[in-house]
Parts: structure tokens; C-alpha cells; sequence
């Protein structure tokens, strides 16, 4: 039994409210698929771990806990957009710029913004989680009356530092929310391949967290069940364990042509499920736009994008001078 509020306290998503989270959603893919059209011409060079298919997720959380903060993996892109990092930032930092969100020091895997209280992506599987206990507890001594977000995957589930993790945290009631976003697959191996629990939010029961699991393709519910778990953990009732189901439309990264998934599985997912395609169609049926202004929006959004995109491409490199940045201490000997 779950013992979070029946209801998040958010006001109902009107017709605009949902046209913003419609375009933010927009946004993250569009730049996305053009991040993965700059890694085949190796103009973003390392890992890249794209985020298509699963922006719902992000969006919808950031429209119930904007004024948190947040820490995640590496499949970050997406996070960072909708917790408020510019494209233009986003996607310079990608092709490694000095324009870049962290200067181009960073990349595709390591992304920051202490100005929306982005606290970063980590490369090391479940090593972030951790972290996000040390975020919550400094929420805690300072009464800030905030909650600590923490994204992870599937297969962070099983490593050692978030069982750790989820101990502590319980155990210390942090107010922190533990987001697994389930996309069905860590790398190349199938959930119930890799666990017996494919319900990953019972991994609470161990620590006697309070946890509930749900679908994430719609934008509005993964709003409404993530603040629902931010005032349980708001409140001082201590933290909550979601795993949200989603699915990835790319491989684990760009080097993995994925072909390890069932026969249609992705057109299945695509046809019934694409967050994109579910929110512009209850923007039609139930607040009356037209597909003619949603063609207008994501005309405005496409230009947008190839805009990040430009500006990625146009910007400098970071010079050598800056090479040893955040290396070493600076020295205090004359």
C-alpha cells in the first residue's frame, strides 16, 4: 500500500499548461535527433546517450518540481532541457564547446546548471545515487522546504550504492524523490532478464520506503504522481521510490543499433504509446486546438532547435588555458 496523498495540490493543467509541456517535450526531441545527426558526422565525439521517447518523463516531473533539485545519469539531454537548460547550451556542450553548459569540459555525460539546480549528470551506473542523499540532507539542515529528484535506470536498480542509498535515505527520512525510469533495457539486456522483480519500486519494501510504480507516456499523470511523491518528501514524511515505465526509440547509445529487442516491439510502442502523439491528441480532443496550430508550434520549435544546433556548430573550442581547470587545487605557494 502506497501511503502518498491522493491528490499533488498542483492546479489542473488548462489547455496552455499542456501546450507548454507539449512544446517542451517537442523541443527535447527535436534537438535530440539532431544531436544524433552531429554524432554520425562526428561532430559530437564520445558517448551519447539519447533521451527520444522518454521526454515525458522528464517534463512531466519538472512541471511538478521545477523549484528542486535534480540529479541524474547520463542519459541526461532530456533532463537538462526540461529543468531549464537552454538548447543552445545543452547542445554546444555536446559538440564539446566553449559555449557549452560546464565550457565543454563535460560532454554528453556530464552536464550542469547550478543556476536551475541541475546538480549534473554521472557516468558511473548508480554511483549518483548516492549523492542525492547528500543533496536531501543539506535540504534538510537548511530547511529549505525543497526535495532532492534523483533519476536513474533499470539497471541501477541492481548495483550496491542504491540499495545503500535507499537505506540511509529511509533511514534519515531525506526528502528525496528516486525516480527509476524503467525504458525496459540497461544496455542490451531485457529487464526480466537481468531481475527477477520486473517492478522495480519494490525494491522499497526492503527499506520500508514508501513506493508506487506507473506508466509514464502520459505527460499530465507523470506530473500529477511525481508531485504527489514531492509533497510526501515536502512534508517531512521521508522519501518515495517511483519507477516510472517508459520506453527508449534508440539504442542504449549511439553506438548500439539495438537489435536485441523483440520484432516490433518499438512500432508497437511508437503506435500506442509516444508520449508526443498522446498529449497532441488530448490537446485536440479536449481543448479544442487544431493541427494546423500544432504544426505552427512545432514549426517554431524545429527552428528553434536547428538553432542550438547552429550555434553549437558556430561556437569555439575551449582554449588550452583551461585545460587544467578543476584538476588540481590552486596553488597557494608564491
Amino acid at each position: 500500500m502506497s501511503d502518498l496523498p491522493s491528490s499533488s495540490g498542483l492546479p489542473e493543467l488548462d489547455g496552455p499548461g499542456l501546450l507548454h509541456l507539449y512544446r517542451e517535450m517537442y523541443l527535447i526531441r527535436r534537438v535530440e535527433e539532431l544531436a544524433a545527426k552531429a554524432y554520425t558526422m562526428r561532430k559530437i565525439l564520445g558517448f551519447c546517450h539519447l533521451y527520444i521517447g522518454q521526454e515525458s518523463v522528464a517534463v512531466g516531473a519538472a512541471a511538478a518540481t521545477m523549484d528542486d533539485y535534480w540529479i541524474t545519469a547520463y542519459r541526461e539531454h532530456g533532463h537538462a532541457m526540461a529543468k531549464g537548460m537552454g538548447a543552445r547550451e545543452m547542445m554546444a556542450e555536446l559538440f564539446g564547446k566553449a559555449t557549452g553548459c560546464v565550457g565543454g569540459l563535460g560532454g554528453s555525460m556530464h552536464l550542469f546548471d547550478k543556476s536551475v539546480n541541475f546538480m549534473g549528470g554521472y557516468g558511473i551506473v548508480g554511483g549518483h545515487v548516492p549523492l542525492a542523499n547528500g543533496v536531501g540532507w543539506a535540504i534538510q539542515h537548511r530547511d529549505e522546504g525543497k526535495v532532492a529528484v534523483c533519476f536513474f535506470g533499470d539497471g541501477a536498480a541492481n548495483q550496491g550504492a542504491f540499495f545503500e542509498a535507499l537505506c540511509l535515505a529511509q533511514l534519515w527520512k531525506l526528502p528525496c524523490v528516486f525516480i527509476c525510469e524503467n525504458n525496459a533495457y540497461a544496455m542490451g539486456t531485457s529487464i526480466e532478464r537481468a531481475s527477477y522483480l520486473t517492478d522495480m519500486s519494490l525494491r522499497a519494501q526492503g527499506v520500508g520506503m514508501t513506493r508506487e510504480a506507473f506508466e509514464g507516456f502520459d505527460v499530465d499523470v507523470v506530473r500529477e504522481r511525481v508531485g504527489r511523491a514531492a509533497r510526501y518528501a515536502r512534508e517531512g514524511h521521508g522519501p518515495v521510490l517511483l519507477e516510472i515505465q517508459t520506453y527508449r526509440y534508440r539504442g542504449h547509445s549511439m553506438s548500439d543499433p539495438a537489435k536485441y529487442r523483440p520484432e516490433g516491439e518499438l512500432d508497437e510502442v511508437r503506435e500506442h504509446s509516444d508520449c508526443l502523439m498522446r498529449t497532441a491528441q488530448k490537446l485536440m480532443d479536449e481543448h479544442g486546438y487544431t493541427e494546423a496550430a500544432l504544426d505552427a508550434l512545432r514549426g517554431e520549435v524545429d527552428a528553434e532547435a536547428k538553432d542550438a544546433y547552429d550555434f553549437a556548430e558556430s561556437s569555439p573550442l575551449p582554449t588550452t588555458d583551461r585545460l587544467y581547470d578543476y584538476v588540481y587545487a590552486p596553488s597557494t605557494q608564491e
